[in-house]
């Protein structure tokens, strides 16, 4: 799942492309990915780009029209660009693609899903606030005024494990599954600490993990093309995506625990002293 560092290197690579052009083309070919209906998606054409934006990991192109298009590419969307868009006809149910936009200067982009499990979301509003997932967002960890005091009082007094604390948009946004790994184990907390039992040494830890685990993928994925973010943040992962492989820091096994839909990764010697976290999938088939 693209995840803050990757959303704000596209918001940064369509910024330089896209500002000042007109939209000549925004058609869907999975309609079960627009959101909204009003305004129609078809009204931001004719207008032009003013501004992208990131919020947690929406992005959000502004236009002169007053419309904004907001995409999620959740799990398994990304953006592909073209310097000249493709002329074909896209055909729904086809292709991977669920919407192309593009500019008066024949460039654009499409918006692609792989696997069979559809959540990649687009949303033509008035405002991003608009947008249900924008509205209950929390702060920006790299945002300007949130500090270490204000990290502290987010997570003081939550009976949750700090993994999924990290995860939950409408606690901290823009830290999935993959970030929350590299966050704990610059850390070295174990992702089913519970939050309001973390002392306030293990709270700085966490928020210095936190504020340079970002602000270095950020500063990797800065300047890079959509084609090359991907492996960018795969190189850069020191435990996340890495089962079997030894830890950069003290070189254990780097260790995985299995969910439903997902897995997290971490490394017993950095930061569970030792003990391995019980596998939960594991636990299921034995019982």
């Amino acid at each position: 799942m693209p995840e803050m560092p990757e959303v704000e290197g596209l918001v940064e690579f369509l910024r330089g492309r896209i500002t000042g052009l007109r939209v000549d083309k925004a058609t869907v070919s999975a309609i079960n990915a627009l959101k909204t209906y009003d305004p129609p998606l078809t009204a931001l054409v004719g207008s032009t780009i003013t501004a992208v934006d990131r919020h947690g990991k929406f992005l959000d192109v502004t236009t002169d029209a007053g419309l904004h298009l907001v995409f999620h590419l959740a799990k398994a969307g990304w953006l592909r660009w073209y310097d000249a868009l493709p002329t074909t006809i896209i055909k729904p149910g086809k292709t991977p693609i669920a919407l192309r936009v593009g500019f008066d200067d024949g460039s654009g982009f499409d918006l692609t899903e792989a696997g069979t499990k559809k959540s990649l979301a687009v949303y033509a509003v008035r405002t991003p606030d608009e947008v249900p997932g924008i509205a209950r967002l929390g702060p920006d960890p790299l945002g300007a005024g949130f500090d270490r005091a204000a990290f502290g009082a987010l997570i003081a007094g939550r009976r949750t494990q700090i993994k999924g604390v990290l995860r939950d948009q409408s606690i901290i946004a823009g830290v999935g599954n993959a970030y929350s790994d590299e966050i704990l184990h610059a850390a070295r907390m174990s992702p089913y600490a519970l939050a309001a039992t973390l002392t306030d040494d293990e709270v700085d830890r966490l928020f210095t993990a936190m504020t340079e685990t970002l602000a270095e993928a950020i500063h990797e994925a800065r300047g890079k093309p959509p084609a090359q973010l991907k492996d960018a943040k795969r190189r850069g992962m020191r435990v996340h995506g890495r089962r079997g492989e030894e830890c950069p820091v003290c070189g254990d096994e780097v260790r995985s625990v299995f969910f439903a839909d997902n897995s997290l990764e971490y490394c017993a010697t950095c930061q569970t002293g030792g003990k391995l976290l019980a596998d939960r999938r594991l636990s299921r088939l034995l019982k």
